[in-house]
């Protein structure tokens, strides 16, 4: 990607692999840029989705048409930057109003030198990616347009790298490991694998008592145990999950010590593989914070925050048989039957495929991280008895 900061409001134009061209204005940086269009149907929690790591490599489209409105500040980042490669928004909010803004929308895009397109019809836009699936596409504005023929932009956007089979958790995972301390009296300690984990994530632990050890995504099992961990967690992360077969092997790990485990997103995916399941490109995705999943263990439908192109492919309608005793289907997908979650039911591991921590997003999932605690406490406790 290259950027200029000159000429925000300069013409810029988006082309789509299979040759669809947008026309409108530059928003944010100015330059060109290059990623996989997804459309995030969010209507609020816009920073942070920007700053969500399992973004990176994907240039996001808004359906919302007004964005902006609440500003940026320094308190909702989920992660140290802003991680899409590429913006698309219809109309930006001028002036944003709310008395945490710290600066504009535009202004923390151009300071971070993401290339962004505004004012254009973003409803067809994301019909188009509908349609034809989520594709690559480039976005162009400053020199990077001026005078450049529609024929060599789409030439750029065909030559760059597909989302499918690109292995990207180690780029945006933590290179050190660090620790998020249990807020009031310590309970458990939990080992956190980091693909691309948002901030929110250990928190949402540590407010139930535990002390999160949040580890690179190429520690070993070794690593793992050198925490003394009375539960580990997969975080969520960007990419193809037919790669990770690090990841898959420390998970492998854990399960033949039936240590309790808990996964989401990326996590998932992981769980899904090391237990034999094969997993696959979903046609568009899905991406926002208004997806319906039941929870077939209760029956219950909750609204939830996804961000996720790929999908867990087992059976829905019968208890299989894995390496590591018998698992099944937890939560489905009311839009599609897309698996949106993973148990097995003869040791304490389970995983969903959406953001349970509510940031941004409803907080109906929050049972999750209580449900996690509880096997930790069980296994404690049998622990004790032995």
């Amino acid at each position: 990607m290259t950027t200029s900061t000159r000429g925000a409001k300069a013409p810029a134009v988006l082309v789509l692999e299979d040759g669809r061209i947008f026309r409108g204005r530059a928003y944010g940086a100015v330059g060109e840029t290059f990623g996989e269009a997804v459309f995030s149907t969010g209507m609020t929690g816009y920073q942070e989705t920007l700053t969500d790591p399992s973004y990176h490599r994907q240039v996001v489209v808004m359906t919302a048409p007004h964005v902006g409105n609440t500003g940026v500040n320094d308190e909702d980042p989920e992660s140290s930057r802003i991680w899409v490669s590429g913006y698309v928004v219809r109309d930006p909010a001028r002036i944003p109003s709310n008395w945490r803004s710290q600066r504009t929308l535009d202004e923390e895009l151009e300071r971070q030198g993401v290339v962004g397109i505004s004012g254009i019809d973003t409803r067809a836009l994301t019909r188009h990616l509908r349609e034809r699936g989520a594709m690559r596409v480039g976005i162009f504005s400053g020199e990077a347009w001026k005078g450049v023929r529609d024929e060599a932009l789409l030439a750029k956007v065909q030559n760059a790298p597909q989302m499918k089979g690109a292995d990207l958790s180690a780029e945006v995972a933590t290179k050190e490991a660090y620790v998020v301390p249990a807020i009031g009296e310590k309970k458990f300690t939990v080992a956190a694998i980091d693909l691309g984990i948002k901030g929110m994530t250990p928190h949402r632990m540590a407010e139930r008592g535990i002390e999160v050890h949040v580890l690179p995504a190429t520690s070993t099992v070794e690593d793992v145990y050198a925490v003394n961990p009375d539960g580990v967690f997969f975080s969520n992360g960007p990419g193809d999950p037919a790669t990770a077969d690090h990841a898959v092997s420390v998970m492998k790990g854990v399960l033949e010590r039936r240590t309790p485990l808990f996964g989401i997103c990326f996590g998932n995916q992981i769980l899904g593989r090391a237990l034999g399941f094969g997993t696959y490109k979903l046609k568009y995705g899905h991406r926002g914070i208004n997806q319906p999943v039941q929870d077939r263990t209760t029956g219950k439908v909750e609204v939830t925050a996804h961000n996720h192109g790929f999908a867990v492919d087992a059976p829905l309608d019968k208890v299989s048989d894995t390496p590591f005793g018998r698992a099944e289907v937890s939560h489905v997908c009311l839009n599609d039957d897309v698996v949106e979650g993973l148990r097995l039911l003869d040791q304490p591991a389970f995983s969903v495929q959406y953001h349970p921590e509510a940031a941004a997003g409803p907080h109906d999932a929050a049972y999750l991280f209580d449900r996690f605690t509880s096997l930790m406490d069980t296994a404690q406790m049998e622990a004790d008895r032995a």
